[in-house]
């Protein structure tokens, strides 16, 4: 018999990793590109705000926080999180119930919890514990997947996307569910239910409509023709526009932004950053924003295809693909392509708990990839 696996430590499933970023868990690579989008975002910060010191300090401390909990999760094996997926789904369903019931209210939305030690929003927590608790059911069934099991999927996703719809939250609503339905269609879900359920949802559009708030009625009729109350409800998206084309090829020069500066531009810091750093950057500096998203993009889903299981596959998988409809949507919104939905821009943007987030769910894309387990072979 050969000596198989000399770099095998005693006690462990997993190979024992060469280099010390595996040793910590973490992928040099993904790294790479997440530290130069913190970077950019720290500058950007700074001048959005009009180079307040106070808020980038601020920002400061929330992306350490953050990436301290990517560090953690990063260190969690992927079976340990399999085993608690099922547990995590239902504490986080129970209390998103309990914000319908008693959440606290914040501009005009009740999404918060107040747990007197901190305060914070479950549907953040969802958007990562879904597409788990999702790829979990189709654990074991690499083969052949039960109908039904696509079937609750399904449902999971609606129900869980609805009672965020209830707060109302429509972008962190159609970002769970696209989160979801990432997961049931890399599962393998037939064509012929994508194609009926796509039928479906265009015949429902007009029913749809009646159950959407004042505001978010007011958001597509401004996204169709934002010129028809440009004081009004279609100001923003003119002055994010007027924004972006001012910055041409070159831009207008780092803290150079008239409309964050001159406060034409509402939301500078948070949905509407992209804008602020297309005016400073132009059109040379968006290439390079968009060139490093493309590079994380591509990393994660790197690490999904050699995932070595099917519930690291499809959650690896559904977290990237997420990560990209964040970009894609919030550029779209401020560009006038789509209507305005109030999602920031990944890891760019002001605020804690969005960067939270997004960082844990890296962080268990580098556990992916770096908890490598021992595949034996029979030896001749």
């Amino acid at each position: 018999m050969i000596s198989l696996f000399s770099n095998i430590k005693l006690g462990s499933p997993y190979v024992r990793p060469k280099n010390w970023l595996a040793r910590l868990h973490l992928d040099g690579w993904l790294l790479l590109g997440l530290a130069m989008l913190l970077t950019i975002s720290l500058m950007t910060i700074y001048s959005a705000s009009g180079a307040d010191w106070q808020a980038t300090q601020n920002h400061v401390i929330r992306m350490g926080i953050a990436v301290l909990l990517m560090l953690v999760f990063a260190q969690i094996p992927p079976s340990w999180l399999k085993i608690v997926t099922p547990w995590l789904f239902v504490a986080g369903f129970f209390m998103l119930v309990a914000v319908l019931v008693a959440g606290d209210m914040g501009k005009g939305a009740q999404r918060w919890l107040d747990l007197g030690f901190i305060r914070f929003q479950p549907s953040e927590m969802m958007k990562i514990v879904l597409p788990m608790m999702i790829a979990w059911l189709f654990i074991n069934h690499d083969l052949r997947i039960h109908p039904l099991r696509f079937i609750l999927g399904l449902l999971l996703t609606a129900v869980t996307a609805g009672m965020i719809f209830l707060q109302p939250d429509l972008g962190t609503a159609l970002l769970i569910a696209m989160s979801g339905l990432f997961v049931v269609f890399l599962a393998g879900l037939p064509w012929k239910i994508i194609v009926g359920a796509l039928a479906a949802l265009l015949a429902s559009a007009p029913i749809a409509w009646n159950f959407l708030h004042a505001y978010q009625q007011q958001r597509i009729l401004t996204f169709l023709n934002p010129e028809t109350d440009p004081l009004g409800a279609g100001y923003h998206i003119i002055q994010s526009k007027i924004a972006i084309g001012s910055g041409g090829i070159e831009g207008k020069g780092f803290l150079g932004s008239t409309q964050a500066h001159l406060e034409f531009l509402p939301e500078s810091t948070t949905d509407f950053i992209f804008s602020v750093f297309a005016e400073e950057f132009g059109l040379i500096g968006v290439i390079a924003l968009l060139s490093v998203y493309l590079f994380v993009l591509i990393r994660g889903l790197i690490i999904a295809y050699y995932a070595q299981e099917r519930f690291t596959q499809l959650i690896a998988a559904s977290f990237t693909l997420t990560f990209f409809v964040y970009i894609f949507v919030n550029i779209g919104m401020v560009s006038g392509l789509f209507p305005v939905v109030g999602l920031p821009l990944p890891l760019i943007s002001y605020g804690g708990t969005s960067m939270v987030t997004l960082l844990i769910s890296f962080g268990i894309l580098m556990s992916i990839h770096t908890h490598k387990k021992l595949l034996f072979t029979k030896a001749d």
